[in-house]
């Protein structure tokens, strides 16, 4: 009676949980009492076919103690050659390690192989390769499914933080915003956004147990702002399609995070000394005796604190206490008045502007909006080809990928366009005017950031202070012509035969906000040049979100 060991092995990973692996004991089992074979063993492998020497640890158990009773032992069984290797090259491998070295014969009871015979080379490399070509087909197809359900916006992996799977039916997923989650998300990508704290301290602070690679691979995801990533694939180059999931991070917020981690972020705010709000004047007074910038500084007495401002040269030029400094500054700013004239000429101009601009805007989208349905005729006229026969699936796959990727080129500028937000530009102008109008107020109870971001605006040059008079000669010369009284605030200079229209054309430096010059042209008069400049100050302040109260 020859002494047999039986190997069973389950084809796919889902089979290792049903009774594959039972029925082909059961079958081995009935074999080998009808041939009266006598069984010492038996091997269960419930790994994957996909997996080849690697991931089989039964099959490496089996050929140990083959090793070490190799005259025990006659012959392995097993149900089909697909059980036993799916792969060729490990099939011939193993052959050699257990018939040729060993002596014991490996063999299939459904579709046997007589290894004396010279055509088992033939018989082997057949079984196990159709099996093997089947896993390739099965391969090809799953990554077709894939690539294609990507295409469609499909997530077909495991959904990344702040999102969960939630499954319908065995062949039917989608992906929900993750609410216990998700708003830890956003809150990472807006600290990381604001450029002040570098992302790894971020990673520290927020959610130390994720890993630094993973958490950067996070802010590079464009899952979050509603999009997929589709890898290159076939000749297909990798692209970003819009998905059906919801976004949880705006594209603005995301696409400022990926400018801070390529490095790209200009104006990257910087943590600097909180700036003592009763020394705010401090960057831009200088003593009238030395010429020298003055600071400032807290003195205890009389049960609390006080500030002063002195000269950083020598204290005896100049001391003064910082609450008479600034009320007296304010008064000195409260003889700015708007010429409302200006004014108004400068709102009726706008709307002119934004009337043109608007008209311009409109032909733009339908030309967009034109080119669309063009390219969507051209996608209709490839659908009815491929219905029709005369174009592959992979012909049109790659044309219908290139047509939607320009379709969705198209719809964002279109959005982009016809943002209302681009023209909403009212609550702008309107906090313009009230800056304009209430400077005295601003510097006495906005934020000192926002004091300080009026005093660069304002006054290019330094402020010179005796103790009472406050002096400066050089002045932004867009306030010339918005206020009425600018001369009370220089020092006496007369100017013989000044107009408006001799300043020169270039934007004052910027303080609130970058200077941006107004593509207009007018006819050269006073009037006309105040409207310019007036136009050039309200852009430059009206970006500035910035509130009194905040």
């Amino acid at each position: 009676m020859e002494n047999v060991i039986l190997y069973c092995r389950v084809s796919t990973d889902e089979q290792a949980d049903g009774c594959s692996l039972d029925m082909q004991e059961r079958y081995l089992r009935k074999y080998c009492t009808l041939n009266e074979y006598n069984i010492i063993g038996i091997y269960k492998e419930d790994y994957s076919a996909k997996h080849y020497d690697m991931r089989r640890p039964e099959m490496s158990k089996l050929y140990n103690y083959c090793k070490k009773h190799k005259k025990g032992v006659d012959k392995i069984l097993f149900l089909r050659w697909d059980r036993y290797s799916r792969n060729v090259e490990f099939a011939f491998a193993y052959k050699r390690k257990f018939y040729d070295d060993l002596g014991i014969e490996i063999n299939a009871i459904e579709n046997p192989i007589d290894f004396t015979a010279t055509e088992w080379s033939t018989m082997l490399s057949i079984y196990c390769g159709v099996a093997h070509t089947e896993d390739e087909k099965i391969s090809k197809r799953t990554k077709d499914g894939i690539h294609g359900s990507q295409l469609k916006g499909k997530c077909t992996n495991k959904a990344p933080r702040g999102y969960k799977n939630h499954r319908i039916s065995k062949h039917e997923t989608f992906v929900v915003v993750d609410k216990d989650v998700a708003p830890l998300i956003e809150k990472i990508f807006n600290e990381v956004a604001k450029g002040i704290e570098a992302p790894c301290c971020i990673r520290r602070r927020l959610c130390p147990n994720i890993a630094e690679s993973s958490f950067l691979d996070m802010l590079r995801n464009p899952f979050y702002i509603g999009k997929i990533k589709v890898s290159a694939y076939r000749g297909d180059p990798e692209q970003i399609v819009e998905g059906l999931h919801e976004a949880i991070i705006s594209e603005e917020v995301f696409y400022r995070v990926q400018d801070i981690l390529d490095g790209k972020k200009k104006n990257t705010p910087k943590l600097t000394k909180a700036i003592n709000p009763d020394l705010f004047l401090r960057k831009f007074l200088v003593c009238p005796i030395c010429g020298h910038a003055l600071t400032g500084s807290e003195s205890k007495g009389n049960g609390g604190k006080y500030a002063y401002y002195h000269c950083c040269q020598d204290g005896k030029h100049l001391r003064k206490r910082a609450d008479e400094v600034n009320e007296g500054f304010a008064r000195y700013i409260s003889c700015l008045t708007p010429n409302d004239e200006v004014l108004t000429l400068y709102k009726e101009v706008l709307t002119d502007v934004r009337n043109e601009q608007s008209k311009e805007t409109k032909n733009k989208v339908e030309d967009l909006q034109t080119e669309v349905r063009r390219v969507e005729d051209m996608l209709n006229v490839l659908d009815d080809k491929l219905m029709n026969g005369k174009i592959s699936d992979a012909d049109y796959n790659r044309i219908s990928q290139r047509y939607g990727k320009q379709i969705n080129e198209l719809k964002q500028q279109i959005e982009i366009m016809t943002n209302p937000n681009r023209a909403n530009i009212e609550p702008k102008l309107s906090y313009s005017i009230c800056l304009l109008d209430n400077m005295e107020g601003f510097f006495r109870d906005a934020p000192v950031e926002t004091k300080i971001k009026l005093l660069g605006s304002i006054f290019p040059e330094k402020i010179e202070f005796d103790g009472k008079n406050y002096r400066t000669n050089n002045y932004n010369k867009v306030l010339d012509l918005i206020f009425q009284q600018t001369k009370e605030l220089r020092e006496p200079k007369k100017v013989n035969g000044e107009r408006f229209s001799s300043f020169p054309a270039s934007v004052p430096r910027p303080g609130v906000e970058p200077g941006w010059v107004a593509p207009l042209v007018f006819e050269t008069s006073a009037s006309t040049d105040s409207a310019i400049w007036a136009h050039k100050l309200l852009r430059l302040i009206a970006g500035a979100k910035v509130s009194v109260f905040s």
